[in-house]
């Protein structure tokens, strides 16, 4: 890239702005920066989506495998570069995983063995050979994630570009992605480049970092770790995500405690804490048991008044059925009002599906589900939208107005709100949300992560008394993330009752007063979080890995 900047329509200033910047072979570049900065931009440019397709002007020049990308076509520079977007929906085409899968290879001319090869292998690297008769539709979100990376792997491209690659998993399946994308780059002739927010399973396998600054400019580039350590204040200011290892680190130095280097992994931390004499601070018991031991004892207190809540939402005999398959089997279920329940699991648990039939996204059979008094099953949109709001795991799902004042504005229009109150109610979402300069943008037109504060505006602005989010998280910044989940605790204080569903179990641990764990369509396990987490088993029994930083902490106790 040379001196690239690209403005998109309807927007007043380019980003990313001014970008310079080589990628070798081998070379496995992590690219950071705050939302809005410009990063799922330049990984279009990469493949000449820009300025071929996505409505956008674009100044200085980027050149892939000898090709300038403004001359040539896409499917041309898809030899060239491989592509994994943010949302796994926008590339699968095929009615079945293997052909998904072997669809690139097919358009290249290829011999039927090494077609059938290079299938083959990718499917057993992300784990979905045995899926390779499924249709798309019927796989989870992680499950399309994965397909979407096979589909990268087996074009052999030289370069592959994967955008928040690992949004969409659970802690295991994030591990044997990592592991396949470390076996493609370790010959030395491919390289990677890989947004990502969940810096604890990338910090092994990236190479160097490059950070752009609000402004979408680069801030740092340099070896992985040397940003990370030499400019981490800076890199707070901005919002950027850091190693859950990093942030438990910097708890410790506000405290007064200093680890020196600063960690960059649990492993770098458990360390320089067992290189200690004394690792526990004696005057806080909470304090004894690790970083999150404070906020579980808050969890405990917040978990006994919702308990005494009673229940919002309940499920009885709950079964969903996705075409012939079963994807939930004979669920019942209580969320106590007034909590922030997570739902977990490991990919193609139903996590999805069953927070989309308690809120009614897919109808559940009828008498099977009660939120607030109202049957999903039976109620009509309006009726069920005055209990609960929803947000997708995919915001584009939800997206029906050309702007995004007017997105915001049209739940209030249905309840024949007057003008008045619409404009101030939409003006204080935009403002909470950091979205006033965007009112009149296509929500399409807006980054990963303003679109998801954008969703969840909308989900709001009509008061549910219960919120239900998919992977809330996604495509979002540190700060943003940081943001949204303080508003989801205030929106708790304030009486709602939350429920997400996420891979993130760190989120868990420090936001989530109940657990459900999901596995294979059934309740698992359901109990206060701070409860769950005493007790491993209950997690790796279902098929999932507690984080790094809370297996570290238990090892060291």
């Amino acid at each position: 890239m040379r001196d690239l900047s690209i403005t998109h329509a309807d927007a007043a200033h380019p980003s990313p702005d001014g970008v310079t910047l080589d990628i070798g072979p081998g070379e496995v570049v992590l690219l950071l920066g705050p939302s809005g900065s410009g990063k799922s931009t330049l990984t279009l440019a990469l493949n000449g989506l820009i300025p071929h397709a996505v409505p956008a002007t674009m100044t200085g020049s980027v050149r892939a495998g000898g090709l300038d990308t403004a001359d040539t076509s896409t499917p041309q520079l898809s030899t060239h570069v491989a592509m994994v977007f943010q949302d796994p929906d926008a590339q699968i085409v095929t009615g079945t995983v293997y052909d998904e899968v072997a669809f690139g290879p097919e358009n290249l001319l290829l011999p039927l063995a090494e077609i059938e090869e290079r299938t083959a292998s990718a499917l057993h690297r992300v784990g979905l050979w045995d899926r390779r008769g499924d249709n798309p539709d019927v796989l989870s979100g992680g499950g399309r994630q994965r397909l979407a990376i096979a589909c990268a792997l087996a074009m052999g491209s030289p370069l592959i570009v994967l955008d928040e690659p690992t949004a969409n998993l659970d802690p295991q399946g994030i591990d044997d992605v990592y592991a396949a994308l470390a076996d493609v780059v370790a010959t030395g002739d491919r390289a990677i480049l890989l947004v990502e927010h969940n810096l604890d399973a990338a910090m092994g396998f990236v190479t160097r970092a490059v950070v752009l600054d609000h402004d979408g400019r680069v801030a740092f580039d340099g070896p992985a770790s040397e940003v990370l350590r030499d400019n981490v204040d800076e890199l707070l200011d901005m919002g950027v995500w850091l190693p859950s290892a990093t942030l438990a680190a910097l708890r410790l130095r506000a405290a007064g405690e200093t680890l020196d280097p600063l960690p960059l992994t649990a492993e770098e931390l458990r360390l320089s804490l067992s290189a200690r004499r004394d690792p526990a601070p004696p005057h806080d018991r909470d304090a004894e048991a690790g970083p999150d031991a404070a906020s579980s004892a808050a969890v405990r207190a917040t978990v006994l008044r919702a308990s005494d809540a009673g229940s919002i939402i309940t499920a009885r005999g709950l079964s969903v059925r996705k075409g012939r398959r079963e994807i939930l089997h004979d669920i019942d279920l209580d969320i106590a009002t007034g909590s922030l329940t997570a739902i977990v699991g490991a990919n193609g648990a139903g996590k999805t599906t069953l927070i989309q039939a308690l809120a009614g996204v897919v109808p559940p059979p009828r008498r099977r589900v009660d939120v607030a008094g109202v049957d999903p099953g039976t109620a009509s949109p309006r009726e069920l939208s005055g209990r609960i709001g929803f947000v997708f795991q995919n915001p584009e799902h939800q997206f029906i107005a050309a702007t995004v004042f007017d997105e915001l504005a049209h739940g209030l229009r249905l309840r024949r709100t007057p003008d008045d109150e619409v404009r101030e109610r939409v003006g204080a979402m935009l403002s909470r949300f950091g979205l006033e300069h965007k009112q009149d943008a296509h929500p399409f037109l807006l980054s990963g992560g303003e679109k998801r504060r954008l969703s969840v505006g909308t989900a709001l602005i009509t008061g549910p008394r219960v919120l239900a989010l998919d992977e809330p998280t996604f495509g979002q910044d540190r700060a943003r993330a940081a943001k949204l989940l303080d508003l989801l605790d205030g929106l708790r204080a304030d009486g709602t009752t939350v429920v997400i569903v996420t891979h993130d179990l760190q989120l868990v641990a420090e936001h989530a007063s109940h657990t459900v764990i999901l596995a294979d369509g059934r309740v698992h396990a359901a109990a206060p979080t701070a409860d769950l987490f005493r007790d491993r088993d209950a997690f790796t029994s279902a098929g999932l890995r507690l984080p790094a930083l809370q297996r570290m902490l238990a090892e060291l106790a």
